[in-house]
């Protein structure tokens, strides 16, 4: 007799939620017109938390993703002109991956998608559940990250 999965419920909600989130915010995104997926829109926010450009190895691990992965998302960026590779001015064999100004201006805009797709997300929600999700995501997930650091 096969003892029925208690939590089975629950984690096909969060999987359903998943997916409504990347599709809502892939939806956002394609209204903003940028021409950037939302793994690119990803890399975008972690550089972006870095206090200075940093390598690829870093971003592949704030991503928690290969290195590969990191190098086909720059490379759609940086032939969009949103990002740059750059030498390490200490070591030249380095190479660091920073933000271009229409790259800043993609990540404002970015922002606002972001803040709208949330916005019809959490729009059945009262404040008070509001503050409730939030708790329990950050027993989860662990709060909002610091800048420079996994996000």
């Amino acid at each position: 007799m096969t003892m029925p999965d208690p939590d089975g419920p629950l984690a096909e909600q969060l999987l359903r939620l998943t997916r409504r989130v990347h599709r809502i915010q892939k939806r956002h995104l394609e209204d903003h017109a940028l021409g950037i997926t939302p793994a690119q829109s990803r890399l975008l926010r972690t550089l972006a938390h870095f206090g200075e450009p940093p390598r690829m190895a870093d971003l592949a691990q704030s991503l928690e993703v290969v290195p590969r992965a990191v190098t086909t998302l720059v490379d759609g960026l940086e032939a969009n002109g949103k990002v740059r590779r750059v030498p390490d001015p200490a070591n030249r064999r380095v190479t660091r991956i920073e933000l271009t100004d229409d790259g800043r201006t993609a990540l404002r805009e970015l922002r606002g998608a972001r803040r709208s797709a949330a916005e019809e997300i959490l729009a059945p929600l009262t404040a008070a559940q509001r503050a409730v999700l939030g708790d329990l995501l950050d027993t989860l997930v662990g709060p909002v990250p610091a800048r420079g650091h996994r996000c």
